[in-house]
């Protein structure tokens, strides 16, 4: 589940959201301090608004000519176009979801609230954990050793 890759990634405890009247400096300032690639925006009343990458702030700050003034809405991925998923939805069904819009965050989003978020890395982390555990439970029946072996 999406969830579990969350949880998996050990980027479980942060805070992905960030104020969409906030300045894109401070929006590179929160991925460098905990070395993520994209925030969920909120507007005033905590509502999600969207959502800004790193890719977002590399292509479209410089065209913008104000570097040090720019605010998030400016520059961000609107509510209408944000791909989500819910905690609930398979590791599978995510990775689909990203390979179609070509995007490496998905939020994990459920009544309208954020709960997290989960990247392309966190994705192939648990399906490698799938597969190990899988190649773990045949080759101890092969092995005649059954299904419960440690």
């Amino acid at each position: 589940m999406a969830s579990d890759a969350a949880e998996l990634s050990g980027y479980n405890k942060i805070d992905f959201t960030i104020d969409e009247n906030s300045t894109v400096l401070k929006a590179v300032q929160r991925f460098v301090a905990h070395n993520i690639g994209c925030l969920v925006t909120v507007n005033s009343r905590g509502d999600l608004t969207g959502i800004i990458s790193e890719r977002d702030c590399i292509t479209k700050v410089e065209l913008l000519d104000r570097t040090n003034e720019i605010k998030i809405k400016e520059i961000y991925t609107p509510k209408e176009k944000l791909i989500t998923a819910k905690p609930d939805e398979s590791v599978e069904h995510c990775m689909e979801k990203m390979l179609a819009s070509d995007i490496r965050h998905l939020p994990l989003v459920k009544c309208n609230k954020l709960l997290g978020m989960v990247s392309i890395k966190d994705l192939v982390k648990t399906t490698v954990q799938e597969k190990e555990e899988t190649i773990r439970v045949l080759t101890n029946l092969t092995l005649g050793k059954g299904s419960y072996a440690i």
